[in-house]
Formats: C-alpha cells, sequence, structure tokens
C-alpha cells in the first residue's frame, strides 16, 4: 500500500465522535443545512442579521434592542460618558460579529456530530412565535399614531420626548417573555 492509499482509507473510515457514536465526517460536507461561517460574520455586520441566518431569532433580536439603544444614548448623551458609551458600542458591535462566526462554526460541528450541542430551538421544528400579540398591539399603535398626524395633522413633537418608553416596554415584554418560559419549563420538568 502506499502512503497515499493509506491516507485515502483513513480520510474515508468511520470516527468515533467524544460522545459515542460512529460517524464519517466525509458525509457532512455537503450538507444543506450547513450554514457558511464568513457569511454570517458579514451578516452580522448589522447587528443581529448573522444570528439570524444561523437560527437564534431570540438572541439577533436582543443584539439589536442593544445597539439601537446604546446608539440612542451616545445620541443623547452629552460628552461626559459619550465616549465610554461608545467605546462599549464598538465592544458590542465586534463582540456581535464573532459571535455569528462562532454560532455558525458550533452548529456546523454539531450538525456533523463532532460536538454534542443543542441546535436553536427554532431549527429543530416549527414552533408559534411568542409575543405576535405584542408585536400585533404595536402595529396598531404605530399606524394609529401615523395615520392621526397624516389624515388630522397632529404634531408628533411628543414622540421626541416620550420614545424612551417604547425601550421601556420592550425591556418589560423580554423579561416577562423569559419568566414565562422558564415557568413553563419547570412545569413540564416537574410533570415528566
Amino acid at each position: 500500500m502506499t502512503r497515499d492509499s493509506e491516507l485515502i482509507e483513513q480520510a474515508a473510515a468511520p470516527e468515533v465522535a467524544s460522545h459515542g457514536r460512529v460517524e464519517r465526517r466525509d458525509r457532512f460536507v455537503d450538507d444543506p443545512r450547513k450554514k457558511s461561517v464568513m457569511l454570517a460574520m458579514v451578516l452580522s455586520l448589522m447587528p443581529g442579521l448573522g444570528q439570524v441566518y444561523v437560527g437564534y431569532y431570540d438572541l439577533a433580536f436582543r443584539n439589536i434592542l442593544v445597539v439601537c439603544g446604546l446608539i440612542a444614548v451616545v445620541a443623547t448623551m452629552g460628552d461626559d460618558l459619550g465616549p465610554v458609551v461608545a467605546l462599549f458600542l464598538a465592544f458590542f458591535w465586534l463582540h456581535n460579529i464573532v459571535d455569528a462566526g462562532r454560532r455558525a462554526s458550533f452548529y456546523n460541528q454539531a450538525l456533523a456530530g463532532i460536538r454534542p450541542m443543542e441546535l436553536p430551538e427554532d431549527v429543530k421544528a416549527p414552533q408559534q412565535a411568542l409575543g405576535s400579540l405584542a408585536g400585533g398591539v404595536l402595529l396598531v399603535v404605530v399606524g394609529v399614531v401615523l395615520f392621526l398626524n397624516t389624515m388630522f395633522r397632529i404634531p408628533l413633537d411628543w414622540l421626541a420626548q416620550w420614545w424612551p418608553l417604547a425601550l421601556i416596554g420592550a425591556g418589560a415584554w423580554l423579561i416577562y417573555a423569559d419568566r414565562r418560559a422558564k415557568a413553563q419549563a419547570a412545569e413540564g420538568g416537574g410533570s415528566e
């Protein structure tokens, strides 16, 4: 046997993954579910979009809220703490890019059976979206405000002072949804 044929046979031989399953890594090369690490990182130049590509929708939404909130804080904050918040914004933005690349890599490794990892919930099976009621109410409120502005010329100056309430409402909704999900998980775990 030549050295080249030995290497080919070793590459084609089944391998035992760290969690005990025998897998062939070469059959996962063309898996259509595989995610591009570079594309996830490039998409994350727009915060959260790389996480959406990989399937982590909740994390993407939180990243978008954090970046938008930090941009709003930097825009409205004076010269005292503005540079500090801007530095944190830059760090968080770069973290978002690296996180999307790592999640895509881990996702691919989990598909190949190399790394025992849970895939995102949204990838496992389609589920009914939580928070559709909140999203619907938000769209109705925004539609009514814009309708009143365009049809009856009601000024929107008050929005410049009251917009932080939208961030408070979004944060309260995220806390509520998290608590509700943990309570449901605790109930589901106790009944089994």
